[in-house]
């Protein structure tokens, strides 16, 4: 049986590498994404369930990743489940605007990860 893929966009090692880590030992094959503007592309390559998103980055804006990711014909059903060490309501709310199925703090990502899973998988 083939493993479920589980898309992983992330900047800072902590959590980014943990969750990786954690969704590989629950069987998902893991794809990391480093170019936030690759990840419509990547995600219709890849063909996720389900796309992790750490929403503070350098790199990119990582909300408007998720809106193209939506506004992607062939992506737009994969839910996204963005996770932040900021608690400010703004990004969460934010996450929420641009399409995030689910916006957790980066240590409740880690800690309740099947909970989130199954959650964003049958919520959307």
């Amino acid at each position: 049986m083939t493993q479920p893929q589980a898309l992983l966009l992330y900047e800072k090692l902590l959590p980014g590498s943990q969750l990786g880590n954690r969704l590989q030992d629950l069987g998902w094959r893991v794809q990391t994404v480093h170019d936030v503007a690759a990840l419509p592309q990547t995600a219709e390559e890849q063909k996720p369930l389900i796309v992790f998103a750490d929403l503070l980055s350098t790199r990119g804006d990582i909300c408007q990743g998720i809106t193209s990711l939506r506004s992607h014909e062939p992506t737009k059903h994969i839910p996204v489940v963005a996770f932040t060490a900021d608690q400010d309501q703004a990004v969460f709310d934010r996450a929420i605007a641009a399409g995030a199925t689910l916006v957790v703090s980066d240590a409740a990502v880690l800690q309740h990860l099947s909970q989130f899973i199954d959650q964003a998988l049958n919520d959307f």
